[in-house]
């Protein structure tokens, strides 16, 4: 359902208006979820966001960074949803997005 929701938001992002520079990565992070206890006490994510990891979709990404004179192509592809750190927020039409570098997202999700 995950991957439903990814397509649903690249489709509807697909025309970004930001381009990131280098090997900077515009994602869309998803929504923080709330789990309820047995005793139905609702615990929402964001209690602990500043300290954790985040997730969401790669919207646009950059060329790559320069290394010896090269560029280093970018290992993350747009509609990824990746596990990430930290990043600049920035607001687009509404939207609500972060930008990282690439050496910011820990992992890749499948």
């Amino acid at each position: 359902m995950a991957q439903k929701k990814a397509k649903k938001a690249l489709k509807k992002d697909s025309k970004a208006k930001i381009q990131p520079l280098a090997d900077r990565v515009l994602i869309r992070e998803e929504e923080a979820k709330q789990t309820k206890t047995s005793s139905g006490i609702f615990i929402p994510e964001s209690v602990d966001a500043d300290k954790s990891t985040k997730k969401g979709v790669v919207i646009a990404i950059g060329d790559g960074k320069f290394e010896d004179g090269k560029i280093v192509p970018m290992k993350v592809k747009i509609g990824d949803t990746v596990v990430y750190s930290w990043g600049d927020k920035v607001e687009i039409d509404g939207e609500k997005y972060v930008i990282v570098r690439e050496s910011e997202i820990s992992a890749i999700l499948n």
